[in-house]
């Protein structure tokens, strides 16, 4: 019983914490002590709302900006797509313990943010979808170093918000089978493996990255550079089709 008030002692004090990585370990050890039944997934949901509470009261001022950016993407997105933003602005929101000792959200992460609903703003930026995924992807991580500002927060969002966009941007846009299987293979499925075995082992396991092989970064060059060779490939077909000369 003393081990047991002990534990629960220490998992309140995560919980209660600065250090996102110990309240998201406690959070899943309580799970797998539960052994994922309804009563471990009842506790679950209350500690994580509790403790997003907490950390978005920290941080009004991230919460201003994560509002912002949304508001500005859901005035581009196509009244279906803003079930997209709102699902993203509670992705947000709820995370922001992830900043750590940082009260704001700064410029890069901001920018992975916007980056996260390029697809929900599809339909007006058309063309333009991949070449924006690229340019903020590219800046976003250069300006978080270059400004000493690398946070949890913008490493998980990052990878989320890539994952995200390029699964979406595959199935809707990608016509070779080929590529949209390496795709899921680069994306999807390395995140769908990680969150099992985080579940299973009640803590958090992060994503090998390397500074010198990173697949996922090329598979998204590649397909970034398919889909914008077809945006041209396709309007100089149709200036052909109308009489003109390619230039």
């Amino acid at each position: 019983m003393t081990r047991t008030r002990a534990r629960d002692d220490a998992r309140r004090r995560a919980l209660a914490g600065d250090d996102s990585r110990a309240a998201s370990n406690a959070l899943l050890d309580g799970l797998r002590e539960g052994r994922f039944g309804p009563a471990a997934w009842g506790r679950f949901a209350v500690d994580t709302t509790a403790r997003s509470i907490l950390e978005a009261r920290k941080r009004p001022r991230a919460v201003v900006e994560a509002t912002a950016v949304h508001l500005a993407m859901a005035a581009l997105a196509h009244p279906r797509g803003r079930a997209w933003v709102l699902t993203s602005w509670l992705m947000t929101v709820t995370h922001l313990g992830m900043l750590e000792e940082r009260r704001t959200l700064g410029a890069p992460n901001l920018l992975t943010i916007a980056r996260a609903n390029l697809p929900a703003a599809s339909a007006r930026l058309g063309g333009a979808v991949p070449v924006l995924a690229l340019a903020t992807d590219f800046v976003d991580g250069k300006l978080a170093r270059g400004t000493g500002t690398v946070t949890r927060f913008g490493t998980q969002g990052d990878y989320l918000s890539d994952t995200a966009l390029w699964t979406w941007f595959v199935v809707t846009h990608e016509p070779s089978t080929a590529w949209r299987a390496i795709t899921f293979a680069a994306w999807a499925a390395p995140v769908a493996a990680l969150a099992a075995v985080s579940f299973a082992r009640g803590g958090v396991v992060d994503l090998p990255r390397s500074a010198w092989v990173r697949p996922a970064a090329v598979v998204e060059v590649i397909i970034g550079a398919r889909a914008i060779g077809r945006i041209v490939s396709g309007r100089r077909d149709a200036r052909l089709e109308r009489g003109g000369a390619p230039t």
